[in-house]
């Protein structure tokens, strides 16, 4: 009804179409008449539209010769106008944004090493109090009618920069094809392409930092090449792989030749209706780390350096359902996120590689971790949202060999409960309350109390769904 509704008042206002035909029409009459007069109408715009062209064709082509001053004559340097069209070089310069990010967290000290799960750090925030978080530059802009360019540079609180994403896309190759190479976040699971500022939570799950082994507020990437089809289908299906050289956890950036991580990721989706869309996902990631750095505590209460060689496989199942009545999200919405990450290890582990528990041993080694996590954000105003979210871990089988008697098992199923508040004056600013209830350890919980506001400068391109 709507739909109709809409369409009736739009064809009312185009010139030429007519009202309602008189009772002696029948439905079918009508509608041809209206056809016709709409195809009369839209032909005559578009014949003084080629008319409007070839005059102003006919006005570049005119000689220069004719318009030129005299020879003799210096042609006064004439003064740009104000307001004019951009010249060429502005017209091709790239959109900036800037992200500012900063923090309170409220938090207990000491480590957060978790037994049995070897990660490239500790689980949690790594500062307390006040804190200048990770601020983001961004880059973008078409290089040519063939190509996309973009860059991320993360600006660290203690001055440090790196290069979050710098990446070439290929434009128009047609036949549902993407072609994207350089750095970027790989595809695993959903949240891990989504730049950390756009997070519906503070931080990233406890699944993504034991399994993935990326900080609380980080991504994992790559350095390499992506391929992705888009189906010529109703329902989006998308399939993709790509290739790099493991640059991050869960390889360990080896200085080969080859490749030293692949993907493979599989999406689909749509809407159901006018006020609900979902997207679901598969994907696979595969690493062949060589000396694989991970801290751990011993039995011993020592905080050791422990080496993996082997083979590294992650897979991920993701699902995200949105609601938004009839469509629009600005005054209500609701999201349902959830990933499930399953990660298979199995080659060799060096304990205490730098001997600080008095001496290295290599035995074999081998595990089947799982994680995962669900929440749900409700927009119940225009601009206050609220959200639950729950994650946990559960190692399914470790064997440690040798290294039993020195490395503790995994014999505690880690767990984190959050809840966030958070308020945004507009799409470009964001102020966010979370708390946090977990249980990391055996025997042993602690609670977060986290605030952080996020603000944009400037154009920034939107995130996936």
């Amino acid at each position: 009804m709507y739909k109709r509704t809409f369409l009736a008042l739009g064809l009312a206002s185009l010139p030429g179409v007519v009202q309602p035909a008189t009772a002696g029409q029948s439905e079918l009459e009508q509608t041809r008449t209206e056809m016709r007069e709409m195809r009369q109408a839209y032909e005559t715009r578009i014949e003084a539209l080629e008319n409007r062209i070839e005059e102003l064709e006919a006005r570049q082509e005119t000689p220069a010769a004719e318009t030129a001053a005299p020879a003799e004559t210096p042609a006064p340097t004439a003064e740009p106008a104000q307001g004019t069209a951009p010249t060429a070089a502005n017209a091709f310069n790239p959109a900036i944004s800037q992200i500012l990010e900063g923090t309170y967290t409220h938090a207990p000290d000491g480590t957060r090493l978790l037994p049995g799960f070897f990660s490239a750090g500790e689980i949690g925030p790594e500062k307390r109090g006040f804190s200048l978080a990770e601020s983001e530059l961004a880059l973008s802009a078409s290089i040519d009618p063939y190509l996309y360019g973009t860059a991320a540079i993360a600006l660290e609180p203690g001055g440090e920069v790196a290069v979050e994403e710098a990446y070439f896309q290929t434009l128009g190759l047609g036949h549902g094809f993407t072609v994207k190479g350089g750095r970027f976040f790989t595809a695993i699971g959903y949240l891990n392409e989504i730049h950390q500022h756009a997070w519906d939570f503070f931080d990233a799950p406890i699944a993504y930092q034991a399994l993935l082994g990326t900080e609380a507020a980080g991504n994992h990437g790559e350095d390499g090449v992506q391929l992705r089809w888009v189906a010529p289908t109703d329902t989006f299906l998308e399939l993709g792989a790509e290739l790099g050289r493991g640059k991050d956890f869960t390889s360990n950036d080896r200085n080969k030749n080859g490749i030293g991580a692949a993907g493979l990721f599989a999406h689909v989706g749509g809407d159901i209706g006018a006020s609900h869309s979902y997207r679901a996902g598969l994907s696979w990631l595969g690493a062949w780390p060589k000396d694989r750095g991970s801290a751990a505590v011993d039995l011993d209460n020592v905080e050791v350096l422990n080496l993996f060689e082997g083979d590294s496989y992650v897979y991920a199942a993701d699902f995200v359902w949105k609601w938004a009545p009839n469509g629009d999200p600005s005054y209500r919405n609701f999201k349902l996120q959830g990933e499930l990450l399953w990660r298979d290890e199995h080659g060799m582990l060096t304990y205490d590689a730098e001997g600080a528990s008095g001496g290295a041993n290599r035995s074999g080694y081998s595990s089947d971790q799982l994680g995962g996590y669900l929440q749900a954000v409700y927009q119940f105003q225009p601009r206050w949202r609220a959200g639950l979210r729950g994650e946990w871990l559960h190692s399914a089988h470790l064997d440690l060999g040798d290294n039993a008697e020195t490395l503790p098992d995994a014999d505690h199923d880690p767990s984190k409960y959050s809840v966030m508040l958070d308020y945004n004056p507009s799409e470009f600013s964001r102020f966010r309350w979370q708390f946090a209830y977990q249980e990391l350890t055996d025997n042993e919980s602690d609670q977060q109390v986290i605030l952080q506001y996020v603000h944009s400068l400037g154009s920034h391109g939107a995130h996936q769904f």
